[in-house]
């Protein structure tokens, strides 16, 4: 057996096409991001240099024509043992090691991958560089094609004269547009616009600092108009307000616009995030906390790490403090607009109002702030839980939009007071009410809570109705449904399905034990509780329940008291269980037969007959 230790190493082999087309399909997102890595070489070069020299020029120029284009940078540049070690070798980057370490927070990019992103629309790349390091040291020539060669040569005496490098690209068959000047000049803007150092396109400066955010301007009114222009150029809409994001110990500046519109939580964000100036991505997601979706943010970072593409922030412990200390500065800009400016904060919530709910379940101090001014829907239109607790006594609320549905008319007419809870979040915040108004009593709206509310029928009168009344509790019965009578308002509603959820979880268990095994069955059955039924009420003010009640026929009585269920149940836009379905049918069926000339049967014969 062969010695391990005795076993010649071999190395990998790369495959730079493979590599490339790996870099353009799946690491990087588009093949824009080749500037990108130019402008970060270059200006990490001089961010190398100028920490030997403080001194060093500082400048990077781009010149596009002719399906070509020439990066220059007064950076550290390279020697030649450098390009041997750095530019030929995948996955090593100039700001490991060699004295860098020290200052290698400055630099933008860390992965030792960056030039390769130009042969996403360069077959040639040739590198020219002189050192700043060795005063003495010649120019080095390296030129890379796309087929995994490389050439390596001094120039000397014909090379540049000043440290630094310049790097050459010649395009990709079907990539000289990604090299023209009025590309490279739109996409240095976007990129560098906010780089720290004298970048040009030409003789057009890049830079447009400082950021808009940080300008000075002569009022506070004119420092809005122009963040509104910064925010329309950048995000294409003219923001309901500026939220500014400057958190000092994280290394964060920057701004939020508040959305003009309404959009759903779950619509992923698009903030613009730059690394040290440079725009690491514009749809930078987890920057800000889930229910901060009513803005879109600009910020500048020093503390952020990218990801190896540098398109996305890296999740760890320093992305959740920043976004912790963003939230923080949103949810003070809301306390501030509540204490100072109610009509701006009125128009944010016509908006915004689910965000804001989301945002104060979990914050008590700001729920105290907000709550007074958040609308709900309720029994007497749009209000706030405050001033609905004033007009109302106890604050009764439903969880589902259907409930509200089915009992507000009702609930109206006999004044009880009702919130429609069914929204997202909305049960939850009358739920905290007492938090916020302490004595305040709240309570979930149930059917016997509805039913004692509603006037009871006179007992002589429900005594000679007592013959129907049976038929009908017969015919309900099987399902699960008691029938009471009672009077109320509107007198045009026939009937009502009364529901909760302690109804409806025993419902679900009993339809389960009932098509469940003989195990499943009786562990089902040891669940049972001893919730109420559901409850059709049948309205005694109705003329249409008064002439059913007086119908001889049990059949047919019995058959129009299971319409009547199935009428309720679809006023109260409930979904129907294929019983339910089934009586609707049933119903439909032998309404139909006893109304048919001729028949010659009854409506009670049918289903005698079904049976």
């Amino acid at each position: 057996m062969t010695d391990p230790m005795d076993q010649t190493p071999h190395m990998f082999q790369v495959d730079l096409r493979g590599l490339v087309d790996l870099l353009s399909h799946h690491l990087y997102s588009s093949p824009r991001v080749y500037l990108r890595e130019l402008l970060q070489n270059a200006v990490d070069a001089v961010t190398a240099r100028r920490a030997l020299q403080p001194d060093a020029p500082d400048r990077v120029r781009l010149y596009a024509a002719d399906g070509t284009l020439r990066v220059e940078d007064s950076g550290v540049g390279l020697t030649e043992a450098d390009v041997h070690s750095l530019l030929a070798t995948i996955g090593r980057s100039s700001k490991r090691g060699d004295g860098l370490e020290s200052v290698r927070s400055e630099f933008l990019g860390q992965f030792g991958i960056g030039l390769l992103a130009c042969f996403v629309v360069a077959e040639r790349i040739r590198v020219v560089s002189r050192s700043s390091r060795d005063p003495q040291a010649p120019t080095v020539e390296w030129t890379a094609r796309d087929d995994g060669s490389y050439t390596v040569r001094t120039l000397p005496g014909a090379g540049r004269e000043e440290p630094g490098t310049t790097v050459y690209l010649t395009a990709r068959p079907g990539c000289a547009d990604w090299l023209a000047e009025e590309r490279v000049r739109e996409l240095a803007r976007d990129f560098g616009s906010l780089l720290p150092y004298d970048v040009r396109v030409g003789d057009e400066p890049v830079g447009e600092l400082p950021a808009p955010w940080a300008r000075p301007y002569p009022s506070p009114a004119a420092r809005r108009v122009a963040l509104a222009g910064h925010c329309h150029e950048t995000f294409g809409f003219t923001p309901l307000d500026v939220v500014d994001l400057d958190v000092p110990l994280a290394g964060v500046s920057g701004v939020a616009y508040v959305l003009p519109l309404a959009v759903s939580p779950a619509q992923r964000a698009g903030h613009r995030v730059h690394l040290k100036g440079m725009l690491l991505t514009d749809k930078a997601d987890g920057l800000l906390p889930e229910w901060a979706f009513f803005v879109r943010c600009v910020i500048d970072t020093d503390s952020l790490r990218p990801t190896a593409s540098r398109e996305s922030l890296y999740e760890d412990e320093t992305l959740a403090g920043v976004r912790d200390a963003l939230g923080g500065r949103i949810r003070d800009w809301l306390a501030d607009l509540a204490a100072s400016d109610p009509e701006r904060l009125a128009q944010f919530l016509n908006v915004h109002y689910l965000g804001v709910k989301s945002l104060v379940r979990y914050d008590a101090e700001l729920l105290k702030v907000m709550l007074p001014w958040l609308p709900f829907e309720t029994t007497e239109g749009q209000l706030t839980l405050t001033e609905f607790a004033r007009r109302h006594g106890t604050v009764h609320y439903t969880r589902t939009v259907e409930e509200f549905r089915q009992v507000a008319p009702i609930a109206q007419a006999q004044g009880i007071g009702v919130v429609n809870g069914g929204y997202t979040y909305d049960a939850e915040l009358v739920e905290l009410l007492p938090r916020v108004r302490p004595g305040t009593a709240v309570a979930e709206l149930d059917a016997e809570t509805v039913t004692a509310h509603l006037d009871t029928v006179d007992a002589d009168e429900e005594l000679a109705l007592s013959a129907f009344l049976a038929v009908a509790r017969a015919r309900m019965d099987p399902l699960g449904c008691d029938v009471v009578l009672r009077s109320f308002h509107p007198v045009t509603v026939p009937a009502l399905h009364l529901d909760d959820r302690a109804a409806r979880h025993e419902r679900a268990r009993a339809e389960e034990a009932g098509q469940a095994d003989d195990l499943w069955a009786d562990i089902l059955g040891s669940l049972r509780g001893s919730a109420p039924r559901t409850r059709l009420v049948l309205n005694h003010l109705n003329p249409l329940i008064r002439r059913i009640a007086s119908i001889g026929d049990a059949g047919l009585a019995g058959t129009a008291t299971e319409a009547l269920y199935g009428q309720a149940l679809l006023m109260a836009q409930r979904p129907l269980r294929p019983a339910d379905s089934a009586l609707l049918n049933r119903a439909f069926l032998g309404l139909l037969e006893w109304a048919a000339p001729g028949a010659g049967r009854t409506a009670g014969t049918e289903r005698e007959e079904g049976r």
